[in-house]
């Protein structure tokens, strides 16, 4: 079992399952809580989304496949996706696969489902499947306001890390989740993820 990934919710392990690679996800005890609301929390949020990836494969999106959850140990084995991280495709190719991106997040928006911790390291293509990993933000809500802080986020990363492409991108991005949820309410989301950006352009520090 090796290390891949230190996070601050979880520790992400490559290991082996029944003779394939496969990815195990540890939740981290936080020393700060009391040891029995921590492990009460850990186990809640381990069971919820472990739900939320195999509810969001029954819209037609590729996650991993869930191999065993350990709701005591706060683990969860899934598959191993060999595929390209969307970070680290060449621009043209970041701005053909947000039509996609775009897709996938309106189709999990429509019903209900809201990811939280939307980047392009967490989406990998594998042989032209996109998937979408690491759930453990992720969250089951109708609010609006939710899922434009969803879109406010996957808006920034591609300001911060594809800036050359951004503009394109987040142009085909809309597109998708237009289609996916339709015109009406994705300019309900589009209206208030700009919302979210006055609040912070016209914040002040007091």
């Amino acid at each position: 079992m090796k290390l891949i990934n230190r996070g601050a919710e979880a520790d992400v392990y490559s290991t082996m399952w029944d003779k394939k690679k496969a990815i195990l996800k540890i939740r981290k005890t936080k020393s700060y809580r009391n040891s029995l609301l921590d492990q009460k929390i850990r186990k809640q949020r381990t069971s919820r989304e472990s739900q939320i990836i195999s509810q969001v494969k029954s819209f037609g999106i590729s996650t991993p496949l869930i191999y065993f959850m350990d709701i005591n140990k706060c683990s969860i084995l899934m598959q191993y996706i060999d595929g390209k991280i969307v970070r680290d495709l060449k621009g043209n190719d970041i701005v053909k696969v947000c039509s996609e991106i775009g897709k996938i997040v309106g189709t999990m928006h429509k019903n209900g489902i809201m990811h939280g911790d939307l980047t392009t390291s967490n989406f990998l293509l594998d042989k032209k499947k996109l998937f979408l990993i690491d759930f453990g933000l992720a969250s089951r809500t109708e609010k609006p306001d939710d899922h434009a802080v969803d879109l406010r986020l996957f808006k920034e990363i591609l300001n911060s890390a594809h800036a050359e492409v951004m503009e394109k991108s987040w142009k085909n991005f809309q597109k998708g989740y237009s289609k996916a949820v339709g015109m009406k309410y994705s300019k309900k989301i589009l209206n208030l993820v700009a919302v979210i950006e006055s609040r912070g352009r016209y914040a002040t520090v007091v």
